[in-house]
């Protein structure tokens, strides 16, 4: 690692210190302290926190591997519990609030408590949850083994770091964050009653919390807009309502300090009305009175005193009326009002954070007053200030009151003094990483607020305090909110600096998407800056990453889009010619291959399509009837291949590639041709009806030719014409086709003429021929003959009847007449019917 700023490794100081390591030889004039490296255990790696080059991680080495943590004993619990407390404030100590009308709520939640139960405690802002939790902690105290554990829930959605502030609690790990996994086995083995205020979460989060920690018994403080937990969740509920009216007034009796007028009474109980009986509205109520009193100069002691000397006085005394119901339900503004201008100025530093206001050691800074380190007991005591957790905040509304009256107008003039002030004191050696996490929220609310450079300058300095501080919830905000700062600034060494602290983050977490892309971003930016060190810091975190990928995909490979082999080229369409029936050598050769089970792959298909299309015949088994071969005509079988191959697979596929690879190519292209089919013998059933078929297409032949026939005879006249003379048309007649086609035997039978005149039953004997002069209406045939062919010397025989009405005509020899000549008149061309045959 490199030593920066002068710093030798003996040197080095881990947590801070409030001395600085001495120089050496190599430090530099400018050098103004030693860098803060801090070394942590996280989970399986150890991270070298670097606040120079960014944050080193690596695996922990054979045997560095820390022990179980122990647990921590109830003096080492007290002690922990007491810093998690709100500081002590300079000055007297304030007199403790009384809790009045509190016992049965008390007494009921810690008898929940000790039987195991969890409870949800709900009540608006206000109605005094935080101080029934104090009482509550002082009964639980010996219920638990653990003891009474106290977490604020103030900013957390989800129970990752309420585990993590549990687990710190309760064991004694320095310097170490487990994994997920571990910590969820230790934080099991914890029994306590866990005092958990401002909860923010609800649903499945807050049921993940329950189930992580079976043996704690939870007292959960939330308002009533906070969201439920699950109805499975076994919760009970108690609601904090307001107080009654007797009470309202003891407590504002007990923050006067003395009795109340009649006035005085009457006024508070419409107070209460107003308020619903909340204590807060009652403690700001009695800070008006005490402020009424010292203006209407109602202590005699200060009567002797010359007013207006030391204190913001008038001289004359002026009677102070009491404040209007609205003044006591919003007392923000009037309070305000009549505090020292030193609380002033830290209510507009609280205003400019969020609510936030910093710890009192930071106001003399911040505000430019030695003495304003009071004004915060001087707030809290007007009921402006609530503790939370281990700092104060602004009450419920008082935030939006003093908005309101101008309070916020400089906001981004105090929220950039505060960031360059927590930029200096993060940065400073003397500050322990524990104190910056204190301040945690303060700090991002000035992060949330400066400007880009303050921003980019106090992300850089409080970053390694929080990682070091085991608080990496704020660290990931910060890293964030840096990072778009230093772009938006044009920094690109802090930019990359931020990415690679949030790649180093992601990766302690076990996120390696997110990290991998945290850690090219980084590398590519300090590539762009030749910054070698960052660099090769970058490249060692990112190889860290490839190796867990590499470790997870070997334990549990997914299924990856791959893309399949390429298929051997085949043509669209292949034509392969395969005789009917079985070649006979073939049908009783030996060594006939058996049947495939399955259907050939594409190597089976290209083999088969290059041997000579025979097909093979299975082997018959003995005993059974094999019918014998007829031989059948020849004809040439066309078979289609498919151009997208379908093959079916036998064994189970194990990628999601090999599932898709049939019906979805990835590059489609056709098939080679599959092997013939193994053809058997016909069966002689089959002969038979395929002999029918051929038969009955042949009668079907004759009896359309048969028909073309008589339909010619019937068209002629009673006149017959010259046995040798040729027919000659002496009418134009047109036709449909100007030249005459030979008949197939495909060809459907012809329509009858539409134009024909009725045909006349020849007699018997008679010959039948065609009238001169006309000719069929339609022709059958459909291809032209080139040349009227001779008929020879037949004899005419006429068709078997086909109705029992009609007499058969008698065959008689005639003449056959000479090949006829055609004439052409008009359009038409008439054609004797005896070329038809």
């Amino acid at each position: 690692m490199d030593r920066t700023q002068g710093q030798t490794e003996q040197h080095e100081q881990p947590t801070g210190g409030s001395a600085p390591a001495a120089p050496t030889a190599a430090a530099t004039p400018a050098a103004a302290g030693p860098a803060r490296v801090v070394s942590l255990t996280a989970g399986e790696f150890a991270l070298t926190v670097n606040p120079v080059d960014g944050s080193e991680i690596e695996p922990l080495r054979p045997g560095t591997e820390p022990a179980r943590p122990a647990k921590r004993d109830a003096a080492a619990r007290a002690a922990r519990a007491a810093a998690a407390r709100p500081p002590v404030l300079p000055g007297p100590a304030a007199p403790a609030r009384p809790l009045p009308a509190r016992e049965e709520e008390r007494e009921r939640l810690v008898r929940l408590l000790g039987r195991g139960r969890s409870v949800r405690l709900t009540g608006p802002s206000g109605s005094g949850r935080s101080a029934l939790l104090d009482a509550v902690a002082d009964r639980c105290e010996g219920l638990a083994p653990d003891g009474v554990v106290r977490l604020s829930g103030y900013g957390h959605q989800q129970p990752g770091e309420l585990l993590h502030a549990l687990y710190a609690t309760v064991y004694e790990a320095e310097r170490q964050r487990p994994g997920r996994a571990e910590l969820l086995a230790r934080v099991r083995e914890i029994g306590a009653v866990v005092l958990l205020d401002d909860l923010e979460m609800g649903g499945p989060a807050l049921d993940e919390l329950m189930r992580a920690t079976p043996e704690c018994a939870y007292l959960l403080a939330a308002t009533p807009d906070t969201r439920a937990p699950s109805d499975d969740s076994h919760i009970e509920e108690v609601f904090l309502a307001g107080l009654g009216k007797a009470d309202c007034l003891e407590l504002l009796e007990a923050g006067v300090g003395r009795p109340l007028t009649d006035e005085e009474t009457a006024w508070a109980g419409d107070l209460r009305f107003a308020s619903e009986g909340l204590p807060l509205r009652f403690v700001q109520a009695a800070a008006l009175l005490r402020q009424r009193d010292e203006l209407n100069h109602s202590d005699e002691d200060d009567e002797e005193e010359e007013p207006g000397v030391f204190e913001e006085r008038p001289r004359d005394a002026v009677h102070v009326p009491l404040p209007t119901l609205a003044e006591g339900a919003a007392p923000a503004e009037l309070l305000a009002s009549r505090v020292s201008e030193s609380a002033r100025a830290a209510l507009r530093i609280a205003c400019a954070l969020g609510g936030e206001l910093p710890h009192h050691a930071h106001l003399p800074a911040l505000v430019g007053d030695t003495h304003a380190d009071t004004a915060v007991a001087e707030l809290l005591a007007c009921g402006l200030l609530t503790p939370v957790g281990t700092r104060y905040r602004l009450a419920s509304g008082v935030a939006r009151q003093l908005e309101e009256v101008g309070y916020g107008d400089t906001a981004s003039e105090e929220a950039r003094t505060a960031a360059r002030h927590y930029a200096w004191w993060t940065g400073h050696a003397s500050v322990v990483p524990a104190r910056v996490a204190a301040e945690a929220d303060a700090v991002l609310a000035a992060l949330a607020g400066a400007d880009v450079v303050a921003a980019v300058l106090l992300a850089r300095t409080a970053a390694p305090a929080f990682a070091a501080s085991l608080h990496w919830e704020a660290w990931e905000r910060v890293l964030r909110s840096g990072a778009e700062a230093a772009r938006k600034a044009g920094e690109v060494a802090e930019q990359a600096y931020f990415h690679h602290e949030l790649g180093v983050l992601a990766l302690c977490e076990e996120r390696l998407d997110r990290a991998r892309a945290e850690l090219e971003t980084s590398i590519g930016l300090r590539g762009a800056l030749a910054d070698k060190r960052g660099t090769v810091a970058g490249r060692r975190a990112l190889a860290l990453v490839v190796d867990r990928e590499t470790a997870g995909a070997a334990v549990s490979p997914p299924l990856r889009l791959e893309a399949p082999a390429a298929p051997a080229a085949a043509p669209e369409a292949v034509t392969v010619a395969t005789p009917a029936a079985p070649a006979p050598k073939a049908a009783a050769g030996p060594k006939a291959a058996p049947a495939p089970k399955a259907a050939p792959g594409p190597k089976a298909a290209a083999a088969a399509a290059s041997e000579t299309p025979t097909a093979k015949v299975a082997p018959v088994a003995p005993g059974a009837r094999v019918a014998p071969v007829v031989p059948v005509s020849a004809e040439a079988v066309t078979r289609m291949t498919p151009v997208v191959p379908v093959t079916a697979r036998s064994e189970t596929p194990t990628k999601l590639s090999e599932v898709f690879e049939d019906a979805f190519p990835l590059n489609p292209k056709p098939a080679p041709p599959a092997a013939p089919r193994p053809a058997t013998a016909p069966a002689p059933a089959a002969r038979g009806r395929r002999r029918l078929v051929l038969l009955a297409g042949a009668g079907a032949l004759t009896v359309v030719a048969l028909g073309t026939v008589v339909s010619l005879a019937l068209s002629s006249s009673d006149t017959a014409p010259p046995a040798q003379e040729p027919a000659v048309s002496a009418t134009p007649a047109v036709t449909e086709s100007a030249t005459t086609a030979v008949n197939s035997g495909n060809d459907p039978a012809p329509e009858p003429p539409v134009s024909a005149p009725p045909a006349e039953t020849p007699e018997p004997g008679q010959s039948v021929a065609p009238t001169p002069g006309r000719s069929p209406a339609r022709t059958p045939s459909r291809r032209p003959s080139p040349t009227p062919p001779k008929s020879p010397p037949a004899t005419s025989v006429s068709p078997p009847p086909t109705t029992s009405a009609e007499p058969s005509p008698t065959p008689t020899e005639t003449a056959a007449p000479s090949p006829t000549a055609t004439t052409q008149t008009g359009t038409g061309t008439a054609v004797s019917p005896a070329t038809d045959r």
